[in-house]
């Protein structure tokens, strides 16, 4: 399969736009399926349902970061290879890839299923939420191996330029996901259950669609006996580039962990207006993200081809788009976040809880992106051992530090959230120098 867009060639400033824009419909049709999720419970089976619910949340990501960085690491070493133009390299990979998902698909499901209730307890779950809390997260980790799959196949397509098919693929996937939320929860009654239900057998159906359409589509891989095969080489960069990229997501679940406590700390409407902007918070993340995935694809494509311009420029474009994002959509729910947090929950006293959030959050979005977009051009030039320290130093030890100092002197949601931007900002400082010094260390005989 050919790349749909040119990575090493040709308008950076344009393929670069071309190739995130299909990306960030995909991670916004995904958003909008869980915003759906959220809007449905909270509206017709209740705030404490969608308190349960929002509990969860940094719990979910915890479990699909992991699996998330995996695939970035994937994606990486297959643009790489792409790249160099080695076939036989690239074959070992994607069928190593696979079976690596698949695996660590199936280990967090265990892990997570074993650790529910602990974790939730630590978390300081409300009494009335917990038993919602446990059987959603429960549900929701049946559908870990998919989505492992999802990521392996989005990974492999999008090196290879071609970001439209898993568009088409969630599209269809979240159509079915929407159905089944209204008629689980509004037909059969089922409620927190009903969405997790829905949730599980979407991401199965994207799984499917996009793993059959990856090995249709890619020349000389095909499924037959050798996809069960791991070679060890390709199993050990996968462990040094995915593992890593994966323990960054789990690193910022861990320290959101700390944060969801302290919001657990005040009443259940304000857990539930949490839950509600938590909506707003992810639909703009996940548009910044497909930026990130376009600067660590096309920085590594570029790497593995040898044309040191492009991977720089590849940074500083995909940066520049992620934080226009930012600042844009900041902007958007800042004005009609009481509009957009009206469509998950019909109580004024949830809605004006949340707003004290959102008046923080979304003008910080935008420093977000330097961080991010450091992180993923580190990860182009397969680097993300130290990134990963980077990481638990200014946005876990450090949000960590913020929570028993400046909120246990405060007590006020507003002095809990204003972490975020204060953690973004040390991280972004110590990820962007050390991309700079790995960058001309890793290009300095590149032409």
């Amino acid at each position: 399969m050919k790349s749909e867009i040119q990575i090493t060639n040709g308008s950076l400033l344009k393929n670069i736009l071309l190739f995130s824009v299909p990306l960030a419909f995909t991670n916004l049709l995904q958003i909008l399926f869980n915003m759906a999720d959220s809007s449905v419970v909270g509206r017709f089976a209740g705030a404490l349902a969608l308190g349960a619910v929002g509990s969860d949340g940094q719990l979910c990501f915890l479990c699909s970061g992991l699996l998330i960085g995996i695939g970035g690491g994937v994606n990486v070493l297959v643009a790489f290879y792409i790249g160099q133009d080695n076939k036989k390299e690239l074959n070992e990979m994607v069928h190593t890839a696979i079976v690596f998902c698949l695996i660590s698909g199936i280990a967090i499901m265990i892990m997570g299923w074993i650790s529910a209730r602990p974790v939730l307890q630590i978390m300081k779950t409300k009494p009335e939420l917990m038993d919602g809390a446990l059987l959603y997260f429960r549900i929701y980790l049946l559908s870990m191996p998919a989505m492992a799959l999802y990521n392996f196949g989005n990974a492999v397509l999008s090196a290879y330029g071609n970001t439209k098919l898993p568009l088409i693929f969630l599209a269809l996937a979240g159509i079915a996901n929407v159905f089944l939320d209204l008629l689980l929860v509004i037909v059969f009654k089922m409620s927190v259950a009903g969405v997790a239900i829905a949730t599980v057998v979407a991401q199965y159906i994207s799984c499917i669609l996009t793993v059959r359409a990856t090995f249709r589509s890619i020349e000389n891989i095909n499924f037959d006996r050798r996809i069960f095969n791991l070679n060890v080489h390709k199993t050990m960069q996968l462990i040094k580039i995915g593992i890593p990229a994966g323990l960054q997501n789990v690193v910022f679940a861990v320290a959101n962990l700390f944060i969801q406590a302290g919001v657990n700390s005040f009443d259940a409407l304000m857990v539930a207006g949490n839950a509600a902007t938590m909506n707003g918070d992810n639909l703009v993340y996940n548009i910044m993200a497909a930026f990130y995935t376009a600067g660590a694809t096309f920085i590594g494509q570029n790497y593995g081809a040898h044309k040191k311009s492009r991977i720089l420029k590849s940074y500083f474009i995909s940066t520049g788009y992620a934080f226009l994002v930012g600042i844009t959509f900041g902007i958007i729910l800042y004005v009609f976040g009481h509009q957009f947090l009206g469509l998950f929950t019909t109580d004024s006293t949830v809605v004006d809880y949340a707003m004290k959030k959102f008046r923080i959050m979304t003008f910080s979005f935008g420093i977000s992106a330097f961080m991010d977009g450091a992180i993923a051009a580190n990860r182009g030039l397969g680097k993300t051992f130290v990134p990963s320290i980077f990481v638990f130093i200014g946005s876990c030890f450090f949000r960590i530090i913020w929570i028993y100092t400046i909120f246990a002197h405060f007590r006020t949601i507003e002095s809990l959230f204003l972490l975020y931007p204060a953690s973004w900002f040390i991280t972004a400082v110590f990820e962007t120098v050390y991309f700079i010094s790995t960058y001309r260390k890793e290009t300095k005989e590149l032409l």
